[in-house]
């Protein structure tokens, strides 16, 4: 009972962030499914078991899962390969199973890697694409589809040359209906009595204002209207046996074609990767800093597949976009996503003629605040004052993600900052300090507590730069672990290149079993030279004078004090 009580907990909140989700899903489920050359309802399908399904298996509190636009180009080649969407349903069935598996070996585990500054570069990388993306939509013109991130779009423009393509098509309608709306959205975060109204979120009545303003254009026939390719387009059946075609089953005979699993294990590592990855920008969204099990989301998100596969519906994974919707919209706990799948089941089975008078202009108005909120300029500016080994990898894996796709973008992030770790490490090998005295300096060089063979480049510099004639001093009394390749050039410069150049060595809490410490003089941690001990003898000659003279002056006074 208490269960009960403590899911339902968030109801009002939870609803209304469904809510939103659901408004934002529909047109993205559909777009992605044309883009993939899949059947309209196959998108919805996907999206109703990643909120359902998904939602209530996996321990995320915000994630949302659904069809994703990283596997448009991968579903796109294989229903082309494959020949028919029902081979293809076989490979995703494949990639369920796989991903089941990769969630009890817990290859979850891997998003513990995924830098902070990697995972906000993504997030604010993909901020920027949906603010650009979605301006053209806005202004009315749809030759894209919705719920496209990549650079590269399949109308053959780019991201930016888009910007300047939507010019001469636009439409004062979807103009009027976009301002109309981020009116309404803005003013609900601004006015204190709006604020107030927790369950109905300002997605919906922007919503339901742009869909009765563009009904008055329709009546009044004013050419401000908009017409049906600018609006959302969801399949309706006509009849029952129309309804029952809509759920394909996997063609499992296509189990002995090798492209079919090809395809299966594609799908598998690329939809696993993305889900953690999101996962893991979920985590870094939540203000109650909640964690996900991510070994539990790969077993959630290969049921979810798997039952996707089962009903004709496309391969998922958590996606950013409805992830970052509905944590932007309020959401408490993981409620808000099945209400979001829920939404999807009931509307698109009862009400698919009014959902297909929503404007993609007011749709557009929503994603657009999503995207600025993504790419906040704060962030930027707070990664800038953290210096450069967090700014470079963040705003790296930023451009990355806007000019190529999300996994390439992380990709580079996570190599750039592997290389920062490796500089940092080589940086921290060892200690350099230089003792000035009259007969010569001594050079002490004091390991670190652990010197791998990724040290060995910067120790071998810094040996090679020390002059003629030195005195040098390593010390690994600290050591923990030395590498055999770091022995190995500690033992080569003691015993050739320092004779070869006259320079003397000490080595200092070496383990006799490394081989490098001899016995006699050399184990001393001390220089002795003729001229050290001069000098010695006239410093403690010095000090005898002072204290014959010290012992003078106390006589004498002792004296006085006497008399």
């Amino acid at each position: 009972m208490t269960k009960n009580n403590n899911f339902f907990a968030n109801l009002k909140s939870d609803f209304s962030s469904g809510l939103v989700v659901f408004l934002v899903a529909l047109p993205l489920c559909l777009g992605i499914a044309m883009a993939s050359g899949a059947p309209l309802f196959s998108g919805i399908i996907s999206g109703i078991v990643g909120g359902i399904v998904v939602g209530y298996l996996s321990t995320s509190h915000l994630s949302v899962s659904g069809p994703a636009a990283g596997l448009t180009a991968i579903v796109l080649t294989a229903i082309t390969d494959l020949g028919a969407f029902d081979i293809f349903l076989t490979a995703v069935f494949i990639a369920g199973i796989l991903q089941l598996i990769l969630g009890f070996i817990k290859a979850g585990s891997i998003s513990n890697y995924f830098p902070t500054n990697v995972i906000e570069g993504m997030l604010a990388g993909i901020g920027v694409i949906i603010f650009l993306k979605q301006i053209p939509h806005a202004f009315g013109y749809d030759k894209d589809y919705e719920g496209d991130l990549a650079f590269l779009q399949p109308d053959s423009e780019n991201t930016f040359s888009e910007l300047f393509e939507f010019v001469g098509y636009i439409q004062l309608g979807s103009i009027i209906i976009t301002l109309v709306s981020l009116f309404i959205l803005i003013a609900w975060t601004k006015v204190e009595f709006l604020k107030k109204i927790k369950l109905v979120p300002p997605a919906l009545i922007a919503v339901i204002v742009s869909i009765s303003l563009n009904e008055f254009f329709i009546i009044s026939g004013s050419s401000f209207s908009i017409k049906s390719d600018h609006l959302v387009s969801l399949p309706v059946p006509s009849s029952i046996e129309e309804f029952k075609s809509i759920f394909i089953l996997p063609n499992f005979s296509a189990l002995a074609n090798t492209k079919v699993w090809v395809i299966g294990v594609t799908i598998a590592v690329v939809a696993s990767i993305e889900t953690l990855l999101c996962v893991e920008a979920a985590d870094r969204m939540d203000v109650q800093k909640r964690f996900t099990d991510t070994n539990v989301e790969l077993k959630a998100q290969g049921i979810g597949n798997i039952i996707s596969s089962l009903l004709g519906g496309l391969p998922m994974t958590s996606v950013v976009v409805r992830t970052t919707a509905n944590n932007t919209a309020g959401a408490k706990s993981k409620l808000s996503t099945i209400i979001h799948g829920l939404l999807l089941t009931i509307c698109a089975v009862s009400i698919p003629s009014i959902l297909n008078k929503i404007p993609l202009a007011t749709l557009a108005a929503v994603l657009l605040l999503i995207g600025y909120k993504l790419a906040n300029p704060k962030t930027l500016l707070h990664f800038w004052a953290k210096g450069k080994y967090q700014f470079i990898p963040f705003i790296a894996t930023l451009s990355a993600v806007v000019f190529t796709d999300l996994l390439k973008g992380v990709a580079l992030g996570m190599i750039i900052s592997i290389i920062f770790v490796l500089k940092g490490n080589m940086q921290r090998a060892y200690k350099f300090r230089k003792e000035e005295y009259h007969d010569g300096d001594i050079i002490h060089i004091d390991l670190a507590q652990e010197v791998s063979f990724l040290n060995k480049a910067a120790i071998k510099s810094t040996l090679t730069s020390i002059p003629k004639k030195s005195k040098v001093i390593i010390n690994a009394t600290d050591t923990v672990y030395i590498a055999h390749d770091v022995l190995d050039l500690i033992k080569e410069f003691k015993k050739i290149t320092s004779k070869e150049l006259e320079i003397k060595v000490k080595l200092v809490g070496f383990k006799k079993a490394y081989g490098l410490v001899e016995t006699g003089e050399e184990e001393k941690h001390v220089f002795v030279s003729l001229s050290t001990v001069v000098e010695l003898l006239g410093d403690l000659l010095g000090i005898l004078k002072t204290l014959d003279l010290l012992e003078f002056k106390l006589s004498k006074t002792s004296e006085f004090l006497q008399h």
